[in-house]
This record gives structure tokens, sequence and C-alpha cells, in this order.
């Protein structure tokens, strides 16, 4: 019975050695010359405005999901592009439920001014 697992804790062996031995390769091969320039924030020459660990707005995290909506969008609307003709009418009215849906949330969000940037 136990000659069955080993092949499952030769892999899990192996996961998690490759990330441990990897970042030990790249401590030990990688130069390391620290100095005040190289440690700043920006090496471009121009010094930060503020600190990066500022407050967001939520509008920022509502814009963001509404991308991810699209991205949801795109997602449920490829499988349906690829295969419309042998979908026929039900497909186009499934497809058409969905848009509705979406662009109804869509307005709700306008309306409540979650798109507004100012």
């Amino acid at each position: 019975m136990p000659e069955g697992y080993l092949p499952i804790f030769l892999f899990l062996l192996l996961t998690i050695a490759f990330p441990v031995v990897t970042i030990i390769a790249a401590k030990l091969i990688r130069p390391s010359a620290p100095s005040k320039t190289k440690l700043e924030a920006y090496e471009c020459g121009i010094q930060a405005a503020s600190d990066s660990r500022g407050r967001y707005t939520v509008r920022f995290y509502i814009i963001a999901i509404l991308f991810v909506i699209f991205d949801v969008e795109t997602v449920f609307l490829f499988p349906w592009a690829v295969r419309y003709k042998q979908l026929g009418w039900f497909g186009v009215s499934e497809i058409a439920v969905f848009l509705v849906i979406l662009v109804a949330g869509y307005v709700w969000a306008y309306k409540k001014g979650a798109l507004e940037w100012v």
C-alpha cells in the first residue's frame, strides 16, 4: 500500500525543494552592492512626491470590480460566439438576457455615480 504513495511524496518533495533551491541559488549568484542610492524607492532620479502607502477612495475599487465584470463578460461571450450557429435562437435569447442584465448593472452603477472620476 505505501508503494502507491511514493510518486506523490516524490512530487511533494520536488515541489517544495524547487523554489527553496532556486531562491538560495539566486541569492548566492546575484551581485550584491547595496548603497544609499540603490536602496531608494526610485532609481530614475525623481524623488517620490508622497508616501506610497496612502489611502485610496472606494471609487477605485468599484472601477476595478467593473473591469472584472468586463472580463467575465468576455469569458461568457467567447464560447457563445464560437458556437452561435449551433445554438440558434435559443443561444441568441440567452445572450440577450445576459447582456440586458449586464447593461442594467452598468446603468445602475452610472446612476449611483460609481463611474465618476471627480
